[in-house]
């Protein structure tokens, strides 16, 4: 029998590099925004490669090193390529387990590509023996020089927009270096601008002052987790108080039905909580209200709430009918879908 060939490390790949032939990796960091980010990126490089990804998540707060490593190992459905995520990588690894994830990794499967995820993260002997094999990518948060040359290049690439050096400084002085929060309000401004995908630093002192931001999205938290009237009463102290754009509170409507239907399905499909508030992009004081709301709705109700919000907002803009009774109405309608409201 021929003996197996000994583990192969990636001296000819830069540092940190997460490419398809990477087979385990470490994302280390409290910036859950960019590990999912950089877990997304690699997960489309591995179809490109494969055809085909079999994608499993864990918590490694509770999953066994048995179950996981069993998983690298065995052959998927068609024997397409796996992508095994665990997060909470610190207690996966910790105390004696820490030797079977030394192992691992210095021979990992050719099958499968592993993903360590964990805001905290002890350095160790571990460390080098991923790097040797795989990569190492730190999710720490960003300087605002930083964040602002990544709002430039996103504003371009996932909301086709043009963003000037101004108006991304701008945008980073309001809202900080929050990547999540950032692209949130990217997706806002792409559509609000006038030709839209025109995003310019009148446009940000508009739509992302610093009262602003708070004032609208803090509407997410009231409709998932106040009676219908409260959600109303929040609606109009926005439009007649504050005077918000409608197109505002309209666009954090919709970006909540997204986010509730996501979470629905996703727990329904077996996703933890850590794994979709990444792939959703939950950040902020609303995320734990959001992942229990959607946690205990039906989908199939909020996949109809989507939908109205979205006519809704067509009609708004085209000028069809009065934005602010359609706003209340679409409020109550988050009241009859979200569990455990007055």
């Amino acid at each position: 029998m021929a003996k197996k060939p000994a583990a192969t490390t990636r001296q000819d790949a830069p540092a940190g590099t997460l490419d398809a032939d990477c087979r385990i990796a470490l994302l280390a960091g409290p910036v859950q925004f960019i590990a999912a980010e950089h877990t997304a990126a690699l997960k489309d490089k591995l179809i490109a490669k494969f055809g085909e990804v079999d994608v499993l998540t864990f918590d490694g707060a509770s999953a066994s090193p048995a179950e996981v490593y069993d998983e690298c190992r065995s052959f998927g459905l068609m024997q397409q390529h796996k992508l095994i995520v665990v997060d909470n990588a610190d207690q996966f690894v910790k105390d004696d387990k820490r030797s079977l994830a030394e192992r691992y990794a210095q021979d990992p499967c050719e099958n499968a590509t592993l993903i360590l995820r964990s805001a905290r993260w002890n350095k160790g002997k571990l460390d080098e023996m991923i790097a040797a094999s795989g990569a190492i990518v730190p999710c720490e948060p960003v300087s605002e020089a930083s964040a602002a040359a990544w709002a430039i290049r996103r504003a371009a690439k996932r909301h086709e927009a043009k963003l000037d050096q101004r108006a991304a400084d701008m945008l980073v002085e309001n809202v900080g270096t929050d990547l999540g929060r950032i692209d949130a309000e990217l997706g806002k401004l792409a559509v609000a601008g006038d030709p839209p995908g025109s995003i310019t630093p009148e446009l940000v002192a508009r739509f992302v002052g610093r009262s602003r931001e708070e004032e609208v999205w803090g509407l997410q938290a009231t409709l998932v987790g106040g009676s219908g009237a409260e959600s109303i009463a929040h609606i109009r102290d926005l439009i007649e108080v504050s005077r918000q754009p409608a197109v505002m509170i309209s666009w954090a409507m919709i970006d909540l039905a997204r986010k509730l239907h996501g979470v629905a399905r996703g727990t329904r499909a077996g996703m933890n909580p850590f794994a979709l508030a990444g792939s959703l992009r939950l950040f902020g004081p609303a995320k734990d209200a959001i992942l229990s709301a959607g946690s205990r709705a039906n989908p199939e109700e909020l996949a109809k709430v989507l939908d109205e919000c979205i006519r809704a907002d067509v009609r708004q803009k085209t000028g069809v009918g009065d934005v602010q009774r359609s706003l209340e109405i679409l409020a109550l309608r988050f009241a009859q879908v979200c569990p455990g409201r007055n």
